[in-house]
């Protein structure tokens, strides 16, 4: 992409940082497994969240998902950038039937009445 500025053209590149991601298509409802790295000191770990995707929010690169999953009888949401460079994969394990594109109406439900049907897509 080229950009004029008082005549002269400039060459825009894309940021590594923000290159496109070839992840697993996902949506509201589907259980994802998210491969996260983490820099502790010197060292970097990948570390792993899963759980099921309440919200997906923005477009481009302020795209944002939040993912909500159930530790110690504790509900517990995170928020990641969809074009983060700390995530390292993402893995969708079940697809699920919703109608809704937010599901914050699970933070209110427990046990089995918060769960999502599986989706059977072709």
């Amino acid at each position: 992409m080229d950009i004029f500025v008082n005549g002269r053209k400039l060459q825009v590149t894309k940021s590594p940082m923000f290159a496109e991601k070839s992840w697993a298509d996902f949506g509201p409802g589907d259980t994802v497994s998210i491969h996260y790295r983490i820099k502790e000191g010197d060292k970097e770990r990948v570390q792993l969240y899963e759980g099921t995707v309440i919200s997906i929010r923005g477009e481009s690169y302020n795209r944002t998902f939040t993912v909500r999953r159930i530790a110690h009888d504790v509900g517990v949401e995170r928020t990641f950038p969809y074009h983060s460079p700390w995530i390292a994969k993402i893995d969708v394990k079940r697809k699920g039937k919703v109608r809704r594109a937010k599901l914050f109406y699970l933070r209110g439900l427990s046990g089995k009445a918060g769960r999502i049907k599986e989706a059977f897509r072709k």
